[in-house]
């Protein structure tokens, strides 16, 4: 017997125009009726599975001891795995698609325990097609992990450093230049950056925003309402991140600015800066492996 969980923090691509999630949370609830579901988001971009990913990363530090069910499927239906993986020393479990969604969540969780494929078909409920996982096979499995099912019952081990990563772009610096990219444009459209604040400390406050659409300049402050109408600044958000914001408006609108859109932050005066601000993007990425944690000393 494993340990029992009273939370399942959901997460996935489903919306909530149609029953996908109603469905999801009914399956949960008639296999453990005692846990609870907190929705995380349902709102990632439909088989956007960087994006879900990335929203796995930011949160999973804050989400509550217990099950985490993310899915974000493009391959659902096919010979992807479908996976579930230990982490904190049994405090948490993660169950998904093998496809790199979960990858950066389990890294930020310290790396994996122990994984397994959902193989035993014991523990999914019957389906009429191959195309809904997330009721069949990953809403079952959370729900039997809350009633104190051990990982184990539920497939075959897997090595995690097998399982599929997922892949984080990482900001590089080119003389006083920083490239970085824009992670994610929140729903007031700030634009996160991949960029630490250390990385801009040589830059004084005036910082030039270069990107494929133009040239901005921005300053840093801290906190939005410091901005003037209409000024686009550089602020460290809720994550410890650089983020293009203006005050009380959106960023993303105002500079043309999305998610994948690289951006190079210079010298105030700097025009020429180091790059080609219209050429494509050439920012380099990090593979994030969910690797056996080391477990305790």
């Amino acid at each position: 017997m494993g340990r029992r969980h009273e939370t399942v923090s959901f997460l996935s691509d489903y919306g909530t125009t149609d029953e996908f999630v109603g469905v999801v949370k009914s399956v949960i609830r008639s296999i453990a009726p005692h846990a609870a579901v907190i929705d995380l988001t349902h709102e990632i971009a439909p088989h956007d599975v960087r994006a879900g990913g990335l929203a796995l990363a930011r949160c999973i530090q804050y989400v509550a001891p217990g099950v985490v069910l993310a899915v974000v499927d493009p391959g659902v239906g096919t010979d992807r795995r479908a996976i579930a993986v230990e982490v904190a020393g049994g405090e948490g479990v993660l169950v998904g698609p093998d496809n790199g969604l979960l990858a950066p969540a389990v890294a930020m969780a310290g790396g994996a325990d122990r994984a397994v494929a959902l193989t035993d078909p014991e523990y999914h409920l019957p389906a009429p097609g191959a195309t809904f996982a997330g009721r069949d096979v990953f809403a079952p499995a959370a729900a039997h992990l809350c009633n104190g099912v051990d990982l184990a019952e539920l497939g075959e081990a897997v090595d995690p450093a097998g399982l599929l990563p997922g892949v984080l772009p990482l900001s590089r610096r080119e003389g006083d230049a920083v490239v970085g990219e824009v992670l994610w444009v929140d729903r007031f459209g700030n634009c996160q950056l991949n960029v630490d604040p250390d990385e801009v400390d040589h830059l004084d406050e005036g910082v030039t925003l270069r990107w494929a659409g133009g040239r901005r300049l921005t300053r840093r402050a801290g906190a939005y309402a410091e901005l003037k109408p209409g000024e686009v600044g550089l602020v460290v958000d809720s994550y410890g991140l650089l983020s293009v914001a203006t005050d009380r408006g959106s960023a993303a609108l105002e500079l043309g600015l999305g998610p994948g859109d690289e951006v190079t932050l210079v010298p105030a005066g700097d025009g020429d800066g180091n790059g080609d601000a219209a050429g494509e993007p050439t920012g380099t990425v990090s593979p994030v492996q969910l690797r056996r944690s080391p477990g305790p000393s």
